[in-house]
């Protein structure tokens, strides 16, 4: 069983709009044992998206289409699908009901264009689609499912999850044998290259038997890899004994820098840790320009334990706002170790928290001075029982570096609230 997804619109082909789409798609078909295994871009043309519709329809067993169904003159994808299936338009009543309630909840008149929207080729079926006006269209034909959905994401995700995902798995549900899950491990603070040395071939510990399979794949983004387990066997129970012993080895191996084996975001699992521990903090943030306070405050629940947050970009704020003393920054600069000391003490005192953390450093592209290249930064850290700081160097990319800067310093308070230290 193989599927391919095709996407259509010059927006994407272009680059104005990013396509999410083959990324979910791939994501939902893998998981129900009907791999992905060609993804195609293409743009509004008749001519092209026919070509590809032969191509499509005689090498796959699912084709999945986004894109084109919308009520104006360049969407064109359920004209090809009709004049390819050599099918009819008929009227579809409830589709054209819904409509019409959609624009009178919103109190507009609906245009006449938008009744094309319930005109559907005689070959398939529509699929109501409660996220937007366009429904999808399913056309099962020859063993094969060729499937046709809105480009705005919300709406194929609906269509996709009610109806398309449900459809695939009843219909070929004895040949989908193969049981595949997966699990991703989130490190942050080590490279996909020291990772691979540390754990070493999973292949030869979660062994390649017949019948099931283990694979590892390194992802990495900025200062963090994730770490991709998928694992295929017979049974589901085969598949999830494989992948516990997969996520035993790599936590085995890779220590403390693995820091979610749920999906979580640093800034989750840390406030997760805060609120289970009844902990407050605060963050004194120069280089990072409120981005620590913000990663936090993006949690739910985040006011349990977030207490204040100050930007002192100047050094006289810093002076100023957060006690920092003039000679401290005059002697050794404002980004230093002893100045991140300061803050991240001077923030935990003024705003009366358990944890104080300061970043202090050159996101870039200029500012360096000798021995302080671009992408240094001093992270600090102080509770009442220790203040320390520790330093990083990472790009000559301004946003990048604020974005890993702000990483590092909540990864720097997990490891001080979990003792560890590799």
């Amino acid at each position: 069983m193989k599927a391919v997804i095709l996407t259509i619109g010059d927006e994407v082909l272009i680059g104005q709009v990013v396509n999410t789409n083959a990324a979910y798609l791939g994501k939902e078909l893998f998981s129900i044992g009907i791999p992905a295994v060609k993804t195609v871009t293409l743009p509004d043309s008749e001519k092209e998206i026919l070509k590809e519709f032969k191509t499509a329809y005689s090498n796959y067993d699912v084709i999945i289409v986004t894109g084109g169904l919308g009520p104006t003159h360049d969407d064109i994808t359920k004209h090809c699908v009709a004049k390819f299936f050599k099918a009819k338009y008929v009227l579809d009543e409830k589709v054209l009901e819904r409509v019409k309630k959609v624009f009178k909840r919103r109190n507009i008149p609906m245009p006449a264009v938008n009744i094309g929207q319930a005109l559907v080729p005689d070959a398939g079926i529509a699929l109501e689609n409660k996220a937007g006006t366009a429904p999808g269209i399913l056309i099962d034909k020859g063993g094969k499912v060729f499937c046709v959905m809105p480009g705005v994401p919300f709406e194929m995700k609906y269509i996709s999850r009610t109806w398309l995902i449900p459809y695939l798995k009843k219909k070929y549900s004895k040949k989908l044998t193969r049981v595949i899950k997966q699990k991703t491990l989130h490190s942050i603070g080590i490279g996909e290259s020291l990772l691979s040395v540390r754990i070493g071939d999973l292949g030869k510990i979660v062994r390649k038997g017949k019948g099931f399979e283990v694979k590892l794949a390194f992802l990495p983004s900025n200062y963090e890899v994730r770490l991709r387990i998928t694992a295929m066997a017979g049974s589901i129970k085969t598949a999830d004994d494989l992948i516990k012993k997969a996520v035993k080895k790599i936590i085995s191996a890779a220590g403390g820098f693995i820091y979610s084996d749920n999906e979580s975001s640093i800034e989750e699992t840390v406030g997760r840790i805060l609120k289970r521990r009844k902990l407050t903090i605060s963050a004194a943030e120069s280089c990072t320009g409120g981005l620590i306070t913000s990663k936090l405050t993006d949690i739910p629940g985040s006011s349990d334990y977030v207490m204040d947050g100050i930007i002192s970009y100047a050094d006289s704020a810093k002076v100023r706002l957060l006690g920092v003393k003039s000679i401290s920054i005059k002697k050794f600069g404002a980004v230093s170790r002893q100045v991140a000391e300061q803050m991240a003490r001077g923030i935990r005192k003024r705003s009366k928290t358990d944890i104080g953390v300061s970043a202090t450093g050159i996101a870039g592209p200029g500012g360096a001075r000798k021995n302080k290249p671009v992408g240094l930064v001093w992270i600090g850290y102080s509770d009442k029982k220790i203040t320390f700081a520790k330093d990083f160097i990472f790009t000559k990319d301004r946003l990048r570096n604020k974005d890993a800067m702000a990483k590092m310093a909540l990864e720097v308070v997990r490891r001080r609230l979990l003792s560890i230290n590799n």
